[in-house]
């Protein structure tokens, strides 16, 4: 079973997440409804099966919670993929929610290294009164930094800040989906010409 489970404490934030890649029960619990959304949204079209309950200084602002989770989720999405061997590796994909669109390109390269483009008239734009837009981008950055994963987000087309949101999260979901699955008929060898994806 390809599953991890971290538990992370700091001064600012309290998170536990129990992730399984190949699929599950999804429990997710955050102080903010919208950024709850976004992480039924990523499991859910990402087949992943995830038990995550976040606490954090939200008096402050979100982004500690929302940095922490994509700390832990990535820390967790490590552990579960062991040393790669078998699966696919690299994959892309493409969300359009109504006038959004985006697209994720994933490679399970063992480094982490992230790029997010929005168009310019979004890159302060606000999703709700809580949430920026911003924070998508601090959450995929921890994500890919802790999950040893280079990943390049873009969006493409939008207006609506929520639409944009969603459609980053559900690209990427799709692009990670694919690439951590197992090749069929593959014999499980570490896709990499070096032998590891993991030093």
């Amino acid at each position: 079973m390809r599953t991890a489970s971290i538990d992370r404490k700091t001064s600012e934030t309290q998170v536990r997440a129990d992730l399984s890649l190949d699929g599950g029960d999804r429990r997710i619990d955050t102080p903010n409804g919208f950024f709850s959304h976004m992480l039924d949204a990523l499991t859910r079209h990402g087949g992943l099966g995830l038990d995550l309950v976040a606490r954090g200084d939200v008096e402050i602002d979100l982004h500690h919670t929302v940095e922490d989770t994509g700390i832990v989720l990535g820390d967790a999405l490590r552990e579960a993929l062991g040393d790669r061997a078998g699966v696919r590796r690299f994959a892309h994909a493409f969300a359009p929610l109504d006038e959004a669109l985006a697209r994720a390109v994933v490679d399970l390269s063992g480094r982490g290294s992230f790029h997010f483009r929005l168009p310019p008239d979004l890159e302060q734009a606000w999703v709700t009164t809580e949430f920026p837009l911003t924070l998508v981008g601090d959450f995929f950055g921890a994500l890919a930094d802790r999950g040893r994963l280079t990943l390049h987000l873009d969006v493409l087309c939008g207006r609506n800040p929520h639409h944009v949101a969603e459609a980053s999260f559900k690209a990427v979901a799709l692009a990670l989906r694919a690439a951590v699955s197992l090749r069929a008929g593959a014999v499980a060898e570490v896709p990499s010409t070096k032998g590891s994806l993991t030093v």
